[in-house]
């Protein structure tokens, strides 16, 4: 299974909590976000686009939903470079501000993925975001193109599906890395006989741009954004776009969006190696630790039976077994939020006594997947989209020369990752586009947030975005998990707020620790 792409999967559900913990400094006051007085600044279509204007000028029809939301569906063209053909509608959600007459906006928000529902995610509002966030702007999510309740692009059955995610992620001999390819191409093909114009039409440019029309049907002349993991890479790609309507943006677990698909492999190797290190070194240092009495032999431990499961797969739930695949899956998941790490001990306890059900359980989480089958479409739109937006992949048989700089950046996980390169190349749609920086220039400031042992958006990430954008600023959190967030640094929540509400930029990066 090409793993890589899963990285990203359910990406911002870390920042979900705390967003009514007590404040321990004063409210912060709103600073009105003002509309620029630049010529540059071009909030609708220009002459050469008529084709769009109907959708710029476009009022939303806002109803009550979900008991304390409004809903609507925003009108957006399938193709952009043809407006005059089909269009779509894409399902919003907005949290209203909770005070008007402190209230600056809307605050366009979105978790991660690609595929999770970011209309799902705004109705965690009370709970995800702090008060001051929820004074100041309405908090509006709204599920991308081919996601959720947006037009939703189906590709495989529950049973094909599990059969993916089941997949050997490290094809050990020519057979098994035949059948890995033929399950990505069957995927794809699925795609496509589904809907073969809304396959085509699902990349993060074209969201990108459904942002922009939804900026202008929310009467907001700026874009103000809070984007997680890949959502930072949806939010890069916007700036980059339409810098000039750029407001306050905050982009946490931050995407470098100029990697190459064997770059950002290597990287999240990395990434997810340190994470599982820091897990280990945890243990060890508590006294009698289950895995061995060093980082080395806890972590050869876990390598050990990754290999034992992928020659012997375990009993899991209802009628699957735990395979390297699910195994994979359910030791990345709780290196996502330290808190979770004495759930993936006992995990790997009852693992290595021979019953795989708690992984299992834990993978089934990290894929959305409930007991009668996949809950939503996220994993479909992971494919689906990264393979439209990097058609730079690899070739399987070329994996092979890749393996030893990825066993190098991580002993445990480095072939699953290696073998990922070759997801996107075995894709029955083709688009051209290869990785590229965002500059984003003459845009407002930007803040860029990353966290030092972050495993799927590891640091470097925000270092490189933060180096391409032409103004931006950094924010560091030092510690474990994804996302930083209302992740237990007051620095990082308070930055920010202060940022997001009030305007006020950091003269320089900001390092919490």
């Amino acid at each position: 299974m090409p793993a890589v792409l899963l990285a990203v999967l359910l990406s911002g559900c870390g920042v979900f909590s705390g967003g009514d913990d007590a404040q321990s400094r004063p409210t912060l006051t709103p600073s009105p976000i003002r509309p620029s007085t630049s010529s540059a600044v071009s909030p609708r279509p220009s002459a050469s686009q008529p084709g769009l204007a109907r959708y710029y000028d476009q009022t939303l029809d806002w109803k009550p939903c979900r008991e304390q939301f409004e809903c609507a569906k925003l009108t957006v063209p399938l193709d952009y470079a043809k407006p005059g053909g089909r269009a779509i509608r894409v399902a919003v959600l907005r949290s209203p501000s909770t005070d008007k007459g402190k209230r600056i906006g809307s605050l366009l928000v979105n978790p991660g993925g690609p595929g999770v529902s970011g209309v799902d995610f705004a109705a965690t509002a009370p709970a995800t975001f702090g008060a001051d966030l929820r004074q100041a702007f309405d908090i509006v999510g709204f599920d991308p193109r081919g996601v959720g309740e947006s037009a939703p692009l189906a590709c495989l059955s529950d049973r094909q599906l599990d059969r993916f995610v089941a997949s050997d992620p490290d094809p050990d001999t020519t057979a098994e890395t035949q059948e890995s390819d033929r399950l990505v191409r069957d995927f794809g093909r699925g795609c496509v006989a589904h809907d073969p114009g809304l396959a085509r039409h699902v990349s993060t440019e074209e969201a990108a741009r459904d942002m922009d029309v939804l900026r202008a049907a929310l009467g907001d002349e700026r874009l103000s954004y809070f984007g997680f993991s890949y959502g930072t890479y949806l939010g890069a790609t916007y700036a980059g776009l339409f810098p000039d309507r750029v407001g306050r943006m905050v982009l946490d677990g931050a995407l470098d969006p100029s990697l190459s698909t064997v770059d950002l492999g290597l990287v999240q190797a990395r990434g997810f190696e340190t994470a599982l290190r820091a897990y280990v070194q945890n243990c060890v240092d508590g006294g009698s630790c289950f895995l061995g009495d060093t980082v080395e032999s806890g972590t050869r431990r876990i390598q050990r039976f990754l290999d034992q499961v992928d020659r012997r797969s375990l009993p899991g739930s209802e009628s699957r077994r735990l395979t390297e695949g699910y195994a994979v899956l359910g030791i990345w998941q709780p290196l996502y939020y330290r808190e979770e790490w004495d759930i993936l001990s006992s995990a790997l306890k009852a693992g290595f006594a021979g019953n795989g059900a708690p992984l299992m359980s834990l993978a089934d989480f990290y894929t959305q997947r409930g007991p009668g089958g996949f809950r939503d479409n996220a994993l479909e739109m992971l494919y689906a989209v990264n393979c439209l937006d990097h058609d730079d992949g690899v070739s399987s048989s070329k994996v092979g020369t890749l393996e030893p700089a990825f066993e190098r950046a991580s002993p445990t996980f480095g072939r699953t990752f290696a073998y990922s390169t070759s997801a996107c190349a075995n894709w029955p749609i083709h688009t051209g586009r290869q990785p590229a920086p965002v500059t984003a220039k003459g845009s407002a400031p930007i803040m860029v947030v990353g966290t030092t042992r972050d495993p799927a958006t590891p640091i470097e990430g925000a270092r490189g975005l933060v180096r391409q954008l032409d103004d931006a600023v950094l924010v560091t959190r030092d510690g474990d998990g994804h996302t930083a967030y209302h992740q237990g640094s007051q620095c990082v929540d308070d930055t920010i707020e202060a940022y997001l509400v009030a305007g006020k930029v950091p003269k320089s990066e900001v390092d919490c620790r």
